[in-house]
């Protein structure tokens, strides 16, 4: 189990050596970045006190943000770079989490940070993604949806979870898991490997070994509009991420 945990934790490593060289990722300009203006500015603006007053009484930061496209990025993986690349939540308690809504691929994602997975679970992530956001995304209504989603959020972080669906039996997840207990080795032989070749690849030039670019230019385009909205209006001068960190936790939808 150790030796599974420590591979997973490799991987992403790995993956994150490779994706922070070609990701673009917008500027932390407040608690609600609407680069791909789908919120009402009273929306925006009624979001920004919200999520404020929640991180002064609890110390926990909450952050949204809407995008263009994913930049041909998996949305867990785009989240779980840019919670880390921004820092969401504090240094010591990584009790950050974030909403990320892209536009143009029909993702959406609850990224949680490791101090809040007690409360904001996988399960409870769901339940506000699939019965909370994605019927008024369905109908058009970004700012119902983004709004609603955050209050329901809040409420689950405050201590009140939201019913949950029954589970349903997935034979094939346990099948993966028997699996991998059963060829760790193999797991850790497949992660060295690409460590191995992407360490390679930089040193003869042939994949990228830069940072990620947070606004300005950069030499992957995003594919989107990004860059042409102007959050300088609604950004929040005192607001900085605290230095938390992330581990993949949360969960994904579409509409």
């Amino acid at each position: 189990m150790r030796v599974l945990k420590f591979g997973l934790v490799l991987l992403l490593w790995v993956f994150a050596v490779t994706a922070q060289a070609e990701l673009k990722f917008p500027a932390l300009t407040g608690r609600v970045v609407d680069s791909a203006q789908l919120l009402e500015p009273s929306v925006r603006a009624q979001l920004e006190v919200q999520l404020k007053a929640h991180e002064q009484a609890t110390g926990e930061q909450v952050v949204v943000v809407t995008l263009s496209d994913l930049q041909g990025a998996r949305i867990e993986d785009f989240g779980y770079l840019l919670g880390r690349h921004w820092g969401i939540g504090q240094k010591d308690k990584n009790n950050g989490a974030l909403l990320i809504v892209a536009r143009d691929d029909r993702k959406l994602r609850i990224e949680v940070g490791y101090g809040l997975e007690d409360r904001l679970t996988d399960a409870q992530s769901s339940v506000i993604i699939n019965q909370v956001i994605t019927p008024a995304f369905k109908t058009g209504d970004f700012s119902k949806g983004i709004s609603d989603g955050v209050a329901a959020m809040l409420v689950v972080l405050g201590g009140s979870p939201l019913d949950e669906p029954a589970q349903v039996y997935n034979g094939d997840d346990e099948d993966q898991g028997d699996f991998a207990h059963r060829h760790p080795w193999l797991l850790v032989f497949l992660i060295l490997l690409v460590v191995t070749t992407v360490m390679v690849g930089q040193v003869l030039g042939i994949l990228p070994s830069g940072s990620v670019s947070s606004g300005g230019s950069s030499s992957t385009s995003s594919g989107g509009d990004s860059s042409s909205y102007d959050s300088s209006s609604d950004s929040d001068d005192d607001f900085r991420g605290g230095g938390g960190s992330f581990g993949g936790g949360g969960s994904s939808g579409g509409w």
